[in-house]
């Protein structure tokens, strides 16, 4: 049952008046909603994406298939008999230039989708290292010595095919996200997307044009040393009609992630063994275990007694 409570709000502009807000968001919610990022990413340049996300789902479904996995689930993904009502296209690294041409290449897209696809990319990546900054400066770490900059961000567009008969239905099963940050541009007429508070309780994302959504994942917990919550979270259906969304994850290091030295002391000792992003993620695949589970088998020795 959803209760009527709403996610905090984080201003860009309003830094670093936000920072003990965005900590103490972080650890209570793994969520935000974040406003004022238009001098990032501005307005015209989410609607003109919202309306190339559309045309591409328009595509035939011989074309839609070109658009190949580079790791599981980060290409063309069909609707199934887990879930009939989604329909997902993405690329593996929006922040790697050949990443994103070989995207449009696959779909044949047009010299201007082309164009907004890459303003695009590089607008939500410059706002994945703003976000970085403050977090690694709010836990009293240094950004420039965790690399976010080198960190793959992962792309992917969703569509929901939502009719009479599914209304009360999911679009898209309970889950946390398995990197570190995710943006999503969510839809801005149709709501459905529901966050998982500290109680248990989903609460209803309400469309909000014009903003976004942050989610903490799976990886920042581990960084941060149990500090930041993986927000579960899920999508319903409301009402008989096509949802779009636009979602892009900060995943983690290419090598071992783990707390900087800052968050690991006498009173704070390591939660996590060391892992990559790729060995984890193969670790929620293997076990099934996709609302943050998996993090249980990762515990040290000394926290798996607990």
């Amino acid at each position: 049952m959803a209760t009527k409570c709403r996610i905090p709000v984080i201003d860009l502009h309003d830094f670093p008046n936000q920072l003990s807000k965005l900590i103490a968001t972080c650890e209570e919610w793994g969520c935000f909603r974040l406003i004022n990022h238009h001098e990032v990413l501005p307005l015209t340049l989410m609607s003109e994406m919202k309306s190339v996300v559309r045309s591409l789902f328009d595509l035939p479904v011989e074309i839609k298939r070109r658009n190949l996995d580079v790791i599981a689930g980060s290409g063309y993904v069909a609707p199934t008999a887990k879930n009939p009502l989604y329909e997902a296209l993405g690329l593996y690294d929006m922040a790697y230039h050949t990443d994103v041409e070989t995207f449009c290449s696959q779909l044949d897209a047009s010299p201007h989708q082309r164009e907004i696809m890459t303003k695009y990319a590089g607008a939500v990546h410059e706002l994945f290292m703003r976000i970085g900054e403050k977090l690694a400066d709010g836990l009293g770490t240094k950004s420039e010595d965790i690399g976010f900059e080198n960190w793959p961000c992962q792309f992917r567009i969703n569509k929901y095919h939502f009719t009479p008969g599914s209304v009360g239905s999911p679009g898209v099963q309970i889950h946390t996200d398995s990197g570190f940050l995710t943006i999503l541009q969510d839809d801005e007429g149709v709501g459905g997307l529901e966050v998982m508070d500290k109680s248990g309780h989903f609460i209803p994302v309400d469309p909000w044009p014009g903003t976004l959504i942050v989610n903490l994942g799976d990886m920042a917990t581990v960084w941060s040393n149990g500090r930041f919550c993986n927000v579960k979270h899920r999508v319903q259906c409301k009402e008989a009609t096509i949802r779009v969304s636009i979602a892009s994850f900060l995943l983690g290091p290419r090598k071992t992630i783990e707390p900087p030295p800052e968050l690991v002391d006498a009173n704070h000792p390591r939660i996590y063994v060391p892992t990559t992003y790729e060995e984890y993620r193969k670790l929620r695949l293997s076990t099934n275990l996709q609302a943050g589970e998996a993090l249980a088998l990762l515990k040290t020795p000394s926290f798996e007694s607990r």
